[in-house]
């Protein structure tokens, strides 16, 4: 009895391991199931996060183009001591975007700086970002005027004509926040069509505490040949334009720069319409108040904007406002900062009042303040002209001829004589590269001393003809070449 008892207990404990075992499997199936489908999940999100990406790329790139400039400028310095310094020819290459379909593109001012020649490389068509697609994109080169430009800001104003161009929207200053995600579109290093991603590490970074200026700080890989193009948000907008970074090795270390898109539109605007900005300004100074300067000056607080000067004959000393004054606030906004105060001025047109709050020793005190603009320089040349005589039409500038008066009014004017650009004029084609404030000096080596012996030379030239223009840029002496085209 005791062999078939024993044969039985052992099919018996071969079955329970069976259960044991089936019950296991089922068990870890039941519990790998969650990890499994959350793996999943996990990857979708992903895979949508890189189709989302991969869509605003190939909606972005079309706008965003490659500024090839030629110029001279100082190439490299002296040994130590020596006063010399080497000038010859440069190329450099920047950044842009389109801002209107209308051929206007922005980029920064320090990238056409001391330019002679701006060409702008237009992405091909339907880049896929694939390999094919990004092997076969040559671009098309096309010829860029400057507008305008305003150094200050580190923003300047192209045009150039091509058809089909696709502009990018400017995002709303008040909707940027820290940590959001944005991509970095350019040329670093010359490397077209490339695009970083970060986020925005500060909405508002003021890197000198006495400069109305702020920038959008981001850790979005920017390096030299950056400048210029658009920092983009998730939908697409430009929250700034890449201007520079902060670096002890001179390429990327997650510290880059971009002006804020409320200056950028507003800049927009004024380069268009001027060709360089309007400051509205109601003739005061001002600084950044520091403990030091509140505990030396005895002033109730040590932190805000404090006025440093009063302008004589300005708005501001007509109403009473005086240097030392705290500011307090400008039109209903707490003036914490210079930043704030700037934006609110800028905001302004000529002729309206700005509401001022100041703290006095123990008073606080309110004036309503006229806005005037601050002229630039060239305003004053363009109100002596008349564009119905001093229209030069093959150049397609309105032009000034440089007596003993205005050469006094231009005190880096090399010589007494020349032809100043006060103006472009509203159909002129971009084959001529002279910008507002140049002075024409001589025309194929004959100098161009009236308005009349200018265009008695051109209207002897035929259409197709070669001119090299000397003329005055800034402080600097250089030639233009081009082909005069049928007028």
């Amino acid at each position: 009895m005791s062999r078939p008892e024993s044969r039985s207990s052992d099919r018996s404990r071969r079955r329970m391991r069976r259960v044991r075992v089936s019950a296991f499997t089922v068990i870890v199936s039941l519990l790998g199931a969650p990890a499994a489908l959350a793996q999943g999940q996990a990857t979708e999100t992903l895979r949508k996060m890189n189709e989302s990406v991969q869509t605003l790329i190939k909606n972005v790139s079309p706008s965003v183009v490659q500024i090839l400039v030629t110029g001279y400028g100082a190439v490299e310095e002296g040994e130590r001591g020596s006063t010399g310094v080497v000038i010859g020819r440069l190329r450099a290459i920047g950044s842009g975007f389109v801002i209107d379909r209308a051929g206007y593109i922005l980029t920064n001012a320090h990238v056409v700086k001391g330019a002679q020649r701006v060409q702008v490389v237009l992405p091909s068509a339907g880049s896929e970002g694939t390999v094919t697609s990004s092997l076969s994109a040559r671009g098309t080169v096309v010829p860029a005027q400057i507008v305008g430009v305003t150094q200050e800001i580190d923003l300047a104003l192209l045009k150039v004509e091509a058809t089909n161009l696709q502009a990018l929207p400017i995002a709303q200053y008040k909707d940027v926040r820290q940590g959001e995600l944005v991509f970095a579109f350019g040329s670093p290093q010359g490397l077209r069509n490339s695009v970083t991603m970060g986020v925005v590490s500060a909405v508002a970074r003021q890197t000198d505490p006495d400069s109305p200026l702020v920038y959008i700080q981001t850790d979005a890989p920017i390096n030299p040949g950056n400048s210029g193009g658009p920092l983009i948000n998730v939908n697409g907008e430009v929250v700034g334009v890449n201007t520079f970074i902060l670096s002890q090795s001179g390429g990327n270390e997650g510290l880059g720069f971009a002006v804020p898109c409320a200056i950028v539109n507003l800049a927009y605007r004024q380069l268009r319409k001027y060709g360089h900005l309007h400051r509205p300004e109601i003739g005061i100074g001002m600084q950044t108040i520091t403990p030091p300067l509140a505990t030396a000056l005895s002033l109730r607080r040590n932190t805000g904007v404090i006025i440093s000067d009063v302008l004589p004959g300005s708005p501001a000393e007509a109403v009473g406002l005086r240097i030392q004054d705290v500011l307090l606030s400008v039109d209903g906004r707490a003036a914490d900062n210079l930043p704030i105060v700037a934006f609110v001025f800028l905001s302004k047109d000529e002729g309206e009042k700005v509401r001022i709050e100041v703290q006095r020793g123990n008073a606080q005190l309110a004036f309503d303040v006229p806005v005037v603009e601050r002229r630039h320089d060239i305003d004053q040349f363009t109100a002596l002209s008349d564009p119905s005589k001093n229209l030069v039409g093959p150049l397609g500038i309105v032009a000034l001829e440089i007596d003993r008066k205005i050469a006094l009014m231009l005190p880096e004017l090399r010589d007494p004589y020349g032809i100043l650009v006060v103006a472009r004029a509203a159909d002129a084609g971009l084959g001529v590269p002279l910008a507002t404030g140049d002075v024409i000096r001589t025309l194929n080596g004959q100098p161009m001393t009236t308005l009349d012996r200018l265009r008695q030379a051109l209207a002897a030239l035929q259409p197709g003809s070669s001119v090299a223009l000397q003329i005055q840029r800034e402080d600097r002496l250089l030639y233009l070449a081009f082909t005069l085209e049928q007028f």
